[in-house]
């Protein structure tokens, strides 16, 4: 079978009861030159049964050991063979446009090699307006990645080559792996925003990575010393970036005094005042 135009990577771990429903969205799609690579991280629901009565020669499917969403990606991303790379989440959902819009606009910016969409956000079936801190943006807009993660995985389209180029997602992080990711690309390039809802983004369910470790900023802080220290920052960039970490370090330091564990808010407390001088002003 000849290369398809984007290959989507799906990635998916005890989901059966919400995977038909992501795989549809992509077959429903207008643009139909795709392929899918689902990878089953050590499901136990049967999700694998599931995926082996799937007929469609556009879809291939994979299994692993249970060994995180960011290890299933990777596997995927090697065996993919198309010039766009589509990430979704086995709990997200594409509209029927996502792939030919995206398409269509990166056209229009051939310079351009990562372009992320705007999301409709579903929790616990009710839809919710995003906080004015979520809101998209498109160009260099590193800086405006560092309190959060802006980009949703389940809305980009890269280049596939700009992953085997830079590196793809660190195994290392159990969570806010796609932070580590968005940081270590937007540093670098600028990115197309497409200011359409074209993904269905749902949460509020007890098995969300998210919800499953508290003080995600103890990752994002680890993310942000690991892209510090490997030397390809601007130098405002790593201002940006030391000043992050200073306001990261001392919420966590705040919210361990507040849980009585003292040595951990100490920890981050000192770790706070090292980056304070990185930071080139008073914080």
């Amino acid at each position: 079978m000849s290369p398809s135009l984007v290959s989507v990577v799906l990635p998916t771990h005890n989901r059966r009861h919400l995977l038909p429903a992501a795989i549809e969205s992509v077959r429903a799609q207008s643009f139909q030159d795709w392929e899918l690579l689902v990878v089953d991280d050590g499901s136990t629901d049967g999700t694998w049964s599931l995926l082996e009565g799937l007929e469609d020669s556009r879809i291939r499917i994979f299994r692993q050991q249970h060994r995180g969403v960011s290890r299933a990606r990777n596997l995927a991303i090697r065996e993919s063979r198309s010039v766009w790379l589509g990430f979704l989440d086995s709990d997200d959902r594409w509209t029927p446009t996502k792939l030919q819009r995206q398409l269509e606009a990166l056209e229009e910016h051939p310079e351009l090699q990562i372009c992320h969409t705007d999301e409709v956000w579903i929790r616990r079936g009710v839809r919710v307006n995003p906080k004015h801190k979520h809101q998209k943006y498109g160009g260099w807009i590193y800086h405006r990645c560092l309190p959060l993660c802006l980009i949703s995985p389940s809305s980009v389209l890269l280049q596939r080559r700009l992953l085997l180029r830079r590196g793809a997602f660190d195994e290392n992080f159990p969570v806010c792996e796609d932070y580590e990711l968005w940081l270590r690309l937007t540093s670098q390039f600028p990115v197309l925003f497409v200011p359409e809802p074209l993904v269905f983004k749902y949460g509020g369910h007890a098995d969300q990575l998210s919800r499953s470790r508290w003080g995600l900023d103890r990752y994002r802080i680890s993310a942000l010393i690991k892209i510090h220290e490997g030397g390809q920052l601007s130098y405002q960039q790593g201002r940006w970036t030391a000043q992050e970490i200073v306001r990261k370090a001392r919420i966590l330091a705040k919210g361990f005094a507040k849980r009585g564990k003292l040595s951990a808010s100490d920890y981050f407390e000192l770790l706070a005042l090292r980056w304070r001088g990185r930071a080139g002003s008073p914080l």
